[in-house]
């Protein structure tokens, strides 16, 4: 199949590259399998094109993906935070989205905090218990 009648078939694909909205990084997989990569733009643009959320929502939401722990998409967040501002966010909005999704780090602290206090008493318990065996 042809780039040219890869592209073709492939209209959201096609709008996301006109917009800018198009990730480099997507290049190899579009060239690949054209049509998933299609049926997969289609399907998260979906929020998007559908109109049910507003643009600027949209885009703290990708936002939020992008700059969360799990994900840490530096490109990503740096474009949605460029047309989130170009769609008249304030500086404000995109901070709260940022410091909204930070709450996800805290299960590192809610699961890690609990096991090192356990462990912590586990050592200490054999510790004293070698001690009293050397005595």
């Amino acid at each position: 199949m042809s780039n040219e009648t890869s592209r073709s078939a492939t209209p959201v694909c096609d709008q996301l590259r006109a917009t800018g909205n198009w990730n480099p990084a997507w290049d190899a997989i579009a060239e690949l399998d054209p049509v998933w990569a299609e049926k997969f733009m289609a399907m998260g643009m979906h929020a998007v094109m559908s109109g049910v959320l507003e643009p600027k929502v949209f885009e703290f939401l990708a936002i939020a993906v992008d700059a969360s722990c799990t994900h840490m998409y530096a490109p990503g967040t740096r474009r949605h935070i460029r047309r989130a501002l170009e769609l008249g966010a304030t500086r404000e909005e995109i901070a709260a989205v940022l410091q909204a999704v930070s709450v996800l780090g805290i299960h590192s602290s809610s699961l890690g905090a609990p096991i090192l206090l356990e462990e912590l008493a586990a050592f200490e318990k054999a510790n004293v218990d070698a001690a009293q065996a050397v005595a």
